[in-house]
């Protein structure tokens, strides 16, 4: 067990951080507790250079059933928060801070979705790099059916992975999609037997870092999930000319280039804890910069 937390559970399998969503007599309900042990997690597995990615799943039989709705009617009324730790002019969503979390993950993040993915269940699987699901899973964009609107950026993540017209459908109407026709649409990569969930987690996580370089593979995904939104590619230009630069005269470059000619395992030195390019981060979210 890497730490221990409330809601959640936290360990290492084969290098790979496996947190578990550990609320199974509540479906993993989500609630602010879990909010803070997943960012205190997140955190730990980026601090940690033995940590080469991590992944999302649940405990029982549920991924996540959504929000914690013991508030019964004032559950998403925020004026009656009045501990809301979040606030900038306004108060800022749970499930946006987790993603934005996610999103600016230093380490490769898979869900392994193990159940029903309900509301920010299904939203906070959106900002992973890989998501699998068993066969027993089903997701479920409810939020209009609850009076509410998407959560965790939905509207910015959805629609780049299914497409706009498909993403109004499963939002307009709110209804559960099974694990065949969330593959069908592009809303999860792998459909596997349920008891081989967390294999092949491990295993996608082993194709992403086992052979390459973990401040190349941190670079990679900053920068195709942040430079794919531009509107022309000229920053993406300038961005990838000083990482090749930056990166190119490292120890990494040096053995990567090597390895190949020698033809041997490449041994990379570079350490994401210490050797980031100067240029990174070379976006910030508004959240980050409220902290």
């Amino acid at each position: 067990m890497l730490k221990e937390y409330e809601t959640i559970s936290l360990e290492e399998v084969n290098s790979v951080a496996i947190l578990k969503l550990n609320r199974p007599e509540k479906l993993n309900a989500f609630n602010m507790q879990m909010l803070e042990d997943m960012l205190d997690a997140i955190d730990l597995t980026n601090s940690d250079d033995n940590i080469k990615s991590l992944v999302l799943t649940g405990s029982g039989k549920a991924f996540c059933a959504g929000a914690d709705l013991s508030g019964g009617e004032k559950t998403f009324d925020k004026s009656f928060d009045t501990k809301a730790k979040y606030i900038s002019d306004f108060r800022r969503d749970a499930g946006g801070i987790l993603n934005l979390k996610i999103y600016d993950s230093l380490k490769p993040v898979i869900s392994a979705c193990n159940g029903d993915a309900i509301g920010v269940g299904a939203t906070m699987q959106l900002p992973t790099d890989a998501r699998i699901a068993a066969k027993s899973s089903r997701f479920g964009f409810v939020f209009a059916k609850r009076g509410i609107v998407p959560d965790g950026c939905a509207s910015w993540f959805l629609p780049k992975i299914v497409g706009i017209p498909m993403a109004l459908e499963l939002c307009y109407s709110g209804k559960i999609i099974d694990s065949n026709e969330a593959l069908r649409i592009g809303l999860v990569n792998y459909l596997v037997e349920d008891n081989e969930l967390i294999t092949k987690a491990i295993e996608i996580s082993d194709l992403f870092c086992n052979s390459s370089a973990p401040v190349s593979v941190a670079m990679t995904r900053h920068m195709l999930w942040s430079l794919s939104a531009d509107n022309n590619p000229e920053n993406s230009h300038i961005i990838e000319s000083k990482l090749i630069d930056s990166r190119g005269a490292s120890e990494d470059a040096k053995e990567g280039v090597m390895s190949f000619l020698e033809k041997r395992e490449a041994h990379f030195k570079n350490k994401i804890s210490s050797d980031l390019p100067s240029d990174f981060p070379w976006r910030k979210s508004q959240f980050n910069n409220e902290d």
